[in-house]
């Protein structure tokens, strides 16, 4: 009997350790890579994911993931940024067009593919002001990706394990709310909100 409580009181100790653990993990690998934890928290309650991975991309930009990405993905995420300054600045923006302004997080898709069978990793969230629209799916959507916050430029978007053109071109779309935020703030409000129509891109 002693060594069965002695079994118990060990596994619920071992338990501790491990939510003891795990919390002080995400703390310090927040502080550890300057990352805000409310925003991997606002992340992770959209998502419902859990991002313990950090890394960056070749030109800087940071990226939080769910596990570890790709140089494929990695490399997509600068090709979209890359494609997102040189439009910025065409039509003569400069603020926030430096890669180590931008931090991605990279959750698991919720679908890979849309209603006509194409392959499009999406992430679920909250349907907010697209409730009883065509794209309510029952108190949520699907999303390419979501902007998360404005200082540091962040958004979500899910993994991909081919096309990642479709990749780069999510970052891209994502990045344009941010780049029109700090650098045309009329033009920002009236195309933030896709549910009165619009979409991507917004820059030509």
């Amino acid at each position: 009997m002693k060594r069965f409580y002695s079994a118990v009181v060990g596994a619920i100790a071992a338990c501790l350790l491990v939510l003891l653990a795990s919390t002080h993990f995400t703390t310090a690998f927040s502080r550890q890579f300057g990352v805000d934890p409310m925003l991997v928290q606002r992340a992770e309650q959209i998502t419902n994911d859990r991002f313990n991975m950090v890394t960056q991309t070749r030109l800087g930009a940071k990226v939080i993931s769910v596990g570890k990405p790709n140089v494929a993905m990695l490399n997509a995420i600068d090709s979209g940024l890359t494609d997102l300054f040189a439009v910025a600045r065409r039509h003569g923006y400069t603020r926030r067009l430096n890669y180590d302004a931008y931090t991605v997080f990279i959750g698991n898709a919720d679908r890979t593919k849309d209603s006509a069978g194409n392959y499009s990793p999406d992430i679920a969230v909250p349907a907010g002001q697209y409730a009883g629209s065509t794209y309510d799916q029952g108190g949520f959507i699907y999303a390419a990706g979501m902007v998360l916050a404005f200082n540091p430029c962040a958004f979500v978007i899910a993994n991909h394990t081919q096309d990642l053109q479709r990749a780069s071109n999510v970052v891209r779309y994502e990045g344009e709310h941010l780049v029109l935020y700090y650098n045309d703030r009329k033009l920002y409000e009236d195309t933030a909100d896709h549910s009165n129509g619009g979409g991507h891109p917004i820059l030509n």
